[in-house]
């Protein structure tokens, strides 16, 4: 081991020198070698040789280590200079795999062994190094992505960030490029046998690494099939509770990544921002294929594919987002009432005092996603959420976005009726806060719009007063609940709350009956129905059951009126910003002292006189003005020259 170490680290100060053979004796750095062995392979066999064999004489030394207890032995892992000496060579040996075929055709599985057995005691720059070099041999096809791709997993639980984005990013492109132009089922079925095997062990950091290769796999479509759905959605019930909760955000924020631009769109969209826009014309096309040299015209059509791949992908992009795709693992569950909605509500029924509050309205909300989607009936779920429709209850608004979400058009209105009166008679009365007055209206809406048999005529036009109340939100909820039921059913509204668009259907109607033979009153009919038309339309339009089912209710809008009560940070935001033209706070001794006008009320009041003084100061003055008057008015006249 002693000698293999010596002979490694005198070979260290020549790590950036060669001496070429046959023609001339030059130094050439790592760089410059391998340019020369690219142009001409077969005349740098020597020096391939030379860097096998420094590179197995390394590769040697660092096993020994490594049966030795690696992490505790000095030398190796402290030195930089022999890490940095390994990794350079075995990414100069990938880089010329290609042209060395039988030469390195044991290097891979080499490197590969090296990786698997010491990674987790090399160095951070060291292994970061060889990670890079075998996933050169993997973008080469050297190597199948099958057969590392276990390794690449297993470099995501190192703790080094740096290299578990190496390794995840280099994961999720190589099943891209596998799937880009056609589909191998059979190979994708092994690579998914791999991840869910990880999925389902028990080891934390292992399943969730490779829940979000999947959850990733799945969102950008590369793997989108109901396996990878159903693999997704039983995490769930994953016995670690860090991997379940993981594993309940994964699925709801697919909503909110559903309304971020994919990664492909947004490359598409760079691209059209740096290059011109390019039409296709006939002239084009002839000029690609007619006209110019053979390297003109290949350029040519280079482009021309370039760009009608561009164009069909905007299209299929667009006929996707207007299809309003919903590409969530919910959607494609194989059997989503056992699966997910009777096997998440058997964990909240059994042990629901022991799921932390956070964990259980996630569980609730991804419920009644399922529900809502799959449009199940679930008679269980109703009477469970009963339990916290109050108005003290913590989440409230989030806790109505699940009610609203798993309420559909194939529930029984009786399943869900106890659990809309609730919400009536715990929200909307006379003595409740205006906050959940407007709360609990727009609950009522959002769930009227998926079941309006549950509304009936005595509670609506009740609900309906609430359009004059003096609380600006609670207004506009009940007149928007009144909008609502003017498109659904407006005979359960009084006359004057139907809206001007049923008037003219009753006035057409009354005329078609009520004609008479006589020309002067068919005129006057004509405009009043023209001047009924005139008036403003209800601009509501119910969506129908599909897209309802597709529809994700965000919690914000039960109190988008809603004022609320702004914290102590906010508050001292909200003063701090109107000081912001004031000068800097002094004492009023030192203001006065900067003063640069007159004299203050206090400064004149102690100039003033005693009274006694005062007087005695005016009696003199008033003497000398008299004495002055005096001998003014005694002397006379002569005259200007005088």
């Amino acid at each position: 081991m002693s000698s293999h170490g010596h002979g490694a680290s005198s070979a260290a100060p020549v790590a950036e020198h060669f001496l070429s053979s046959g023609r001339r004796s030059e130094k050439l750095s790592l760089s410059t070698l391998q340019s020369k062995m690219k142009c001409d392979p077969e005349s740098y066999l020597s020096e391939l040789d030379d860097l096998q064999g420094q590179f197995n004489s390394s590769l040697e030394v660092f096993e020994q280590k490594a049966a030795m207890n690696f992490a505790s032995i000095t030398g190796i892992g402290s030195d930089p200079t022999v890490g940095k000496y390994l990794g350079d060579r075995a990414m100069l040996l990938a880089h010329v795999t290609p042209l060395y075929p039988e030469h390195l055709a044991n290097f891979p599985a080499k490197l590969a062994t090296l990786i698997r057995c010491a990674a987790r005691h090399l160095p951070s720059g060291l292994r970061c190094r060889l990670a890079q070099a075998l996933i050169l041999l993997v973008n080469r096809k050297i190597l199948d992505i099958g057969e590392t791709l276990s390794l690449f997993m297993e470099l995501q639980t190192l703790g080094d960030r740096t290299l578990k984005k190496l390794a995840f990013d280099h994961v999720i492109h190589s099943i891209k490029r596998m799937n880009q132009k056609h589909k191998n089922e059979a190979k994708n079925r092994a690579l998914q046998n791999v991840l869910f095997s990880m999925l389902q062990e028990e080891d934390e950091v292992r399943a969730k690494t490779a829940l979000v290769t999947l959850c990733e796999l799945h969102r950008k479509k590369y793997w989108f099939d109901e396996r990878t759905a159903n693999a997704i959605c039983t995490a769930c019930f994953h016995p670690a509770s860090r991997i379940m909760r993981a594993a309940l955000l994964l699925l709801l924020d697919y909503e909110k990544i559903e309304n971020d631009s994919d990664s492909d769109e947004s490359d598409i969209e760079d691209e059209t921002k740096e290059s011109p826009q390019v039409i296709l014309s006939k002239e084009t096309i002839y000029k690609a294929h007619h006209q110019g040299t053979a390297a003109s015209k290949k350029k040519k059509k280079a482009k021309l594919e370039r760009v009608m791949r561009r164009m069909k992908r905007k299209q299929r992009l667009s006929t996707e987002r207007n299809n309003n795709s919903y590409y969530s693992p919910l959607n494609h569950l194989n059997d989503a009432q056992n699966t997910i909605a009777h096997g998440l509500c058997r964990v909240l029924l059994r042990s629901y005092c022991h799921v932390v509050a956070n964990v259980k309205m996630m569980m609730l909300k991804l419920i009644a996603r399922t529900v809502g989607v799959h449009r199940l009936i679930l008679s269980d779920f109703y009477p469970f959420l009963q339990k916290y429709i109050q108005p003290r209850q913590l989440d409230i608004t989030n806790l109505f976005a699940a009610v609203v979400q798993a309420c559909h058009d194939k529930v029984p209105p009786n399943d869900v009726q106890p659990l809309f009166k609730q919400i009536v008679t715990e929200f909307i009365h006379g003595r409740a806060r205006p906050e959940a007055i407007t709360v609990g209206l727009t609950a009522v809406r959002e769930i009227c719009m998926w079941m309006p048999l549950l509304m009936n005529e005595d509670l609506l036009r009740d609900l309906a007063l609430y359009k004059k109340y003096p609380e600006k939100a609670v207004s506009v909820a009940a007149r928007s609940l009144i909008g609502l039921f003017r498109e659904l059913n407006p005979s359960l509204l009084v006359k004057k709350d139907r809206g001007w668009h049923i008037e003219v259907s009753e006035q057409e109607d009354d005329d078609d009956v009520h004609t008479s033979g006589d020309d002067e009153s068919v005129g006057t009919n004509r405009r009043k129905n023209d001047s009924a038309k005139k008036r403003k339309f209800a601009d509501f339009q119910v969506p129908n059951s599909d897209q309802l089912s597709l529809k994700r209710v965000d919690s914000a809008v039960f109190e988008v009126h809603v004022k609320r009560r702004r914290s102590k940070e906010e508050r001292s935001a909200l003063a701090k910003a109107g000081r912001e033209d004031r000068g800097k706070y002094l004492p009023r001794k030192a203001a006065n002292q900067k003063k640069t006008g007159g004299l203050s009320n206090r400064q004149k009041e102690r100039k003033k006189k005693m009274p006694v003084v005062a007087k005695k100061e005016k009696i003199a003055k008033s003497h000398l003005e008299k004495k002055k008057k005096n001998r003014r008015a005694g002397k006379q006249f002569r005259g200007r020259k005088a």
